[in-house]
């Protein structure tokens, strides 16, 4: 199982970006958690949003609810993250990861729920 995030780079506030994670090795769709991560420099991985097969809820964390997007599409093998309205403070590696299980909501925003990492793609917000 490999993931491959791309669609980094600099934008200015206000702008938008959309990230994709591409998933090689197994259908996609038998995943049963995706999620992206971030970290920004000098901090700590963070849990940005994540997305669940079973019924295609989908979760955030706060400080992006209603700016950032997370999806999926099977026929593609791709997750994808559309960033809207993007900060400054956005600014961060973003990373990609999976389970094949699908994950509890207690632990949704835990690193170690999720099996699979991609490689990052870097996001800088300029303001």
């Amino acid at each position: 199982v490999q993931l491959q995030a791309s669609g980094g780079g600099l934008v200015q506030a206000g702008g938008s970006l959309r990230l994709s994670c591409a998933a090689s090795g197994r259908p996609f769709g038998t995943y049963g958690s995706q999620g992206w991560f971030r970290q920004a420099p000098g901090k700590e991985r963070e849990f940005v949003a994540a997305i669940r097969r079973s019924d295609g809820s989908t979760y955030y964390t706060d400080s992006v609810k209603g700016r950032f997007t997370i999806s999926r599409d099977n026929a593609k093998n791709t997750l994808y993250l559309q960033m809207n309205s993007l900060k400054p403070e956005d600014t961060a590696v973003y990373y990609c990861a999976a389970r094949l299980s699908s994950i509890i909501l207690s632990r949704i925003e835990a690193e170690d729920s999720y099996s699979y990492w991609g490689q990052g793609t870097l996001v800088t917000v300029s303001s």
